[in-house]
């Protein structure tokens, strides 16, 4: 058992200055000031122990003098003195109290912001992973309160070790004895505390999963998102059910941890109270043998009374430090998660405007842990202006293309070109500013319309460009009926704010894709929400949309795609057919085979 210490101690030093250097960043002031009151709030207690001294000492010699009232004016001025100590203590506590309250938002948010840094860096492969999910979760627990919970640990270790060895040294002039018994009987309780520590951690570890499982079932049962389909289907109580279960088993492994904790605590408690009381009695000894004063009795009895507290709080306050060591293993694994999509040494600047297309060349790709190619030697061109379709049924890799060519993967074979230069080349950043995409699970933000079409700070006060992408998505219509327009806040989650039918929601994704100043438009089924005539205004107007642009769409609805310069035909990873409608009719294949079958729904 002492191994198992040993080793989850040794990363203590590193994980406290990563935690320290998070606690220092958010804010040095504070910290300096959380260590100067640390320090005076140290040294308080040996002053109010000397100051009782005196004043015993002092009223019990005025006891045996035939004139007590002249150590009055002493007494006096000792009593000042105490009074003047506490009045200390007192605004030094509620100056703590404020300061450490304070640091400790400026911790939580500046970890907050460390998470949606990282949140941020990471690849899409990880939100397509359930470790990650669980790291995610783990590090959320830990990131706002572990750091600033090790700076108040390590103050309150410091204040009592200030106060443990004023302590010490006072009781050492007693008797030598005295200090080494404390510290013996404190252990048991320190080692209760290791222990158990340990056991939280792997528990917590090992239920990762289900805790996540709650917040998931919670999310579904207070969110709008499943709110009609649980309703229609009734499944409420049983998705409530599973809740209570899996909360139950949590809470019941967890009480039953923290009640064999409570047990183990009780008998260590046992021992250090009869040590304790052990030392107080060869204190009233010594002083009937006449060693002591009244006042040694005192200033002795108190300064075992507090030392033994202090050393209870700093066991407390290491066996703290101890675990949240191990917790905050949980943050720091999350932050070393490194991303597969790799910055170039020395990025080279997008062609802007592109003079020769892009190209996939021999592009293989397979999602990681999946031996099953999504892309398997795809290969195509296009041109500036040019306008392409890919089809193909459900899982044959379309919408795959569009996150190896957004660098959302890289790919595991092949190139993909622009301008002869390999899109690795640019910055990671610069090259998806160059893209415009709007998915067929297109997110919703619940901000206004303006924010909803914008999306970025400058764009939001340009509301002639954002109107101007409304129109071209055939949005602005509904958005100038709304009752603030375009300031109007979009979904209900907040007040005032408008929800939208399946549709209009769509048609705001798309007036982003318009909005965006970029080269390549890439639409993966953006009309699956439109009705019929909203379908065809949109793409009567797509190649006046779309001018100049790049343009690739992807879409089950072959009507769609009639007008594109060319058409690729996708099934299982690979480009199966190609060519304009008139030559893949005239080809008979299987776009031609689909296309009959969708017609005859509409004849």
């Amino acid at each position: 058992m002492l191994n198992q210490y040993v080793n989850r101690f040794r990363p203590l030093y590193g994980n406290m200055c990563l935690a320290l250097s998070f606690v220092w960043k958010s804010g040095s002031n504070w910290t300096l000031a959380n260590i100067g009151l640390l320090i005076m709030q140290g040294l308080l207690p040996l002053a109010t122990l000397y100051l009782m001294k005196l004043l015993v000492d002092h009223v019990a010699d005025a006891l045996t003098q035939p004139n007590p009232q002249l150590l009055l004016n002493d007494v006096a001025f000792i009593m000042m003195g105490m009074g003047g100590v506490a009045l200390l203590s007192s605004i030094l506590s509620i100056l703590s109290t404020w300061v450490s309250r304070g640091h400790s938002q400026l911790v939580v948010d500046y970890m907050q912001n460390i998470l949606h840094v990282k949140s941020l860096e990471v690849d899409l492969e990880y939100y397509e992973n359930s470790q990650y999910y669980d790291r995610l979760h783990r590090a959320q627990q830990e990131a706002g309160h572990r750091p600033i919970s090790i700076l108040n640990s390590l103050i309150q270790v410091g204040q009592n070790a200030i106060s443990l060895v004023a302590m010490g040294g006072l009781l050492w002039m007693f008797h030598w004895a005295v200090v080494p018994v404390l510290l013996v009987v404190a252990l048991p309780e320190f080692f209760v505390r290791l222990r158990y520590a340990n056991k939280m951690y792997d528990w917590q570890r090992s239920r990762t999963e289900e805790e996540r499982k709650t917040w998931y079932l919670n999310w579904m049962l207070t969110r709008d998102t499943h709110a009609k389909e649980i309703r229609l289907f009734q499944v409420g109580s049983y998705f409530k059910g599973m809740y209570q279960g899996i909360r139950t088993l949590l809470r019941n492994e967890r009480l039953g941890l923290e009640k064999k904790r409570a047990f183990a605590s009780l008998g260590a408690q046992v021992l250090a109270t009869l040590g304790i009381f052990g030392v107080y009695f060869f204190l009233a000894h010594r002083t009937l043998q006449g060693f002591l004063t009244l006042g040694d009795l005192v200033m002795y009895f108190q300064a075992i009374q507090r030392g033994a507290g202090f050393l209870q709080q700093f066991s407390v306050s290491l066996s703290g430090l101890y675990e949240h060591n191990l917790f905050l293993n949980n943050l720091n694994e999350f932050l070393k998660v490194e991303s597969r999509i790799q910055e170039p040494i020395h990025p080279i600047a997008v062609p802007v405007p592109s003079t020769k297309g892009l190209e996939f060349d021999g592009v293989t790709f397979a999602y990681p842990g999946d031996r099953q190619k999504r892309l398997c030697h795809f290969s195509f061109k296009i041109k500036p202006g040019e306008h392409i379709a890919f089809v193909g049924a459900n899982g044959a890799g379309k919408t795959t293309l569009v996150k190896v060519l957004c660098r959302l993967y890289d790919p595991d074979e092949g190139e993909i070109r622009l301008d002869d230069r390999n899109i690795q080349d640019f910055s990671v950043e610069q090259w998806r500013g160059e893209i415009s995409v709007i998915f067929q699970d297109f997110a919703r933000y619940y901000l206004t319309a303006r924010e909803n079409i914008a999306l970025t700070e400058h764009g939001i006060s340009d509301l002639e460009k954002v109107r101007t992408a409304a129109t071209q998505a055939g949005a602005n219509e509904f958005i100038d009926r709304l009752p603030l327009g375009y300031d109007t806040i979009l979904g209900k989650w907040f007040d005032g704010g408008q929800e939208l039918s399946v549709g209009e929601w769509q048609k705001v994704a798309l007036s982003r894709a318009f909005f965006r100043d970029s080269q390549i438009l890439i639409l993966d089924e953006p009309t699956s929400a439109m009705d019929a005539k909203a379908e065809a205004q949109l793409f009567e107007r797509f190649h006046q949309l779309t001018k100049g642009r790049m343009a690739i769409l992807i879409s089950h609805r072959l009507s769609t795609v009639k007008m594109v310069d060319r058409i690729y035909v996708v099934d299982h990873g690979e480009i199966v057919e190609s060519g304009n409608h008139d030559e893949l009719m005239n080809q008979a294949g299987s776009y031609a085979e689909l296309y009959e079958i969708q017609a005859k729904h509409y004849q």
